[in-house]
């Protein structure tokens, strides 16, 4: 298996050149994932350099990579982005990891009104860090090109004022079900509620700001599974799949 790694360096690189890697990402490499000298790997800056090339030596303080090719791997022209309710213990931190791995390209700390686990003052920032270290290193088990953007934790009335994309709110009472749904062109916000469910005035404040309302099938699922699940439907629905 082709290992692969996040490295801020990569923008600019170009065959024949070499990569360093230190500080965390290097111990990653040779002390976690025992890279090796001559062993191939990739490398991303996260924002669509795609390196190829092979490593010419490894220690955990300092891994150096020879750029053997270089391709720029273009941004998904229909993003689909993910507003996941903060939830309590680390159900929103494994729908924001299986929402990487499964391709989301943006997300959105929601801080829905039922919200047990509250980010304020200083924890809403140590939480958004948080949360794209998460990105971060779920991104690299993807092998993705593109990390996605955690942005600043937003309200209800925030979230009804996001412009720029057609918002998709999971709701397991509505009639319309996600796979069959009509899907506007443009950008796309999957909202998902907290352990709690969605408070009927939010429902009524996000529709009323033109939002849509979709389910997934009969069941009710976990605020740490309906995003990742709906991600997948519309990964087949759109063609990314």
């Amino acid at each position: 298996m082709v290992l692969h790694f996040v490295h801020e360096s990569a923008e600019g690189a170009t065959p024949g050149d070499v990569v360093v890697l230190t500080g965390s990402e290097a111990h990653h490499a040779a002390s976690v994932r025992r890279v090796r000298e001559g062993e191939s790997v990739t490398l991303t800056d996260g924002r669509g350099a795609w390196l190829t090339g092979s490593v010419t030596s490894a220690d955990p303080k300092r891994v150096e990579v020879r750029v053997d090719a270089r391709e720029n791997r273009p941004a998904p022209e229909r993003r689909v982005l993910l507003a996941q309710a903060l939830a309590k213990g680390d159900r929103d931190e494994l729908a924001v990891q299986a929402a990487t791995e499964l391709g989301i390209d943006g997300l959105i700390p929601w801080q829905a009104a039922r919200c047990v686990s509250r980010w304020q003052g200083p924890k809403a920032e140590k939480g958004r860090a948080r949360w794209q270290t998460i990105v971060r290193e779920a991104a690299k088990q993807a092998h993705r090109a593109w990390i996605p953007e955690v942005e600043a934790a937003a309200t209800t009335a925030g979230l009804a004022a996001h412009t720029g994309a057609t918002t998709v709110v999971l709701d397991p009472w509505t009639e319309a079900p996600i796979t069959t749904m009509d899907l506007p062109a443009g950008d796309l916000i999957l909202v998902v509620g907290p352990e709690g469910g969605i408070a009927p005035e939010e429902i009524e404040q996000l529709t009323h700001a033109g939002a849509i309302l979709a389910r997934l099938g009969d069941s009710v699922l976990r605020t740490s599974t309906a995003g990742p699940a709906a991600l997948a439907v519309l990964n087949a629905r759109l063609g990314r799949w």
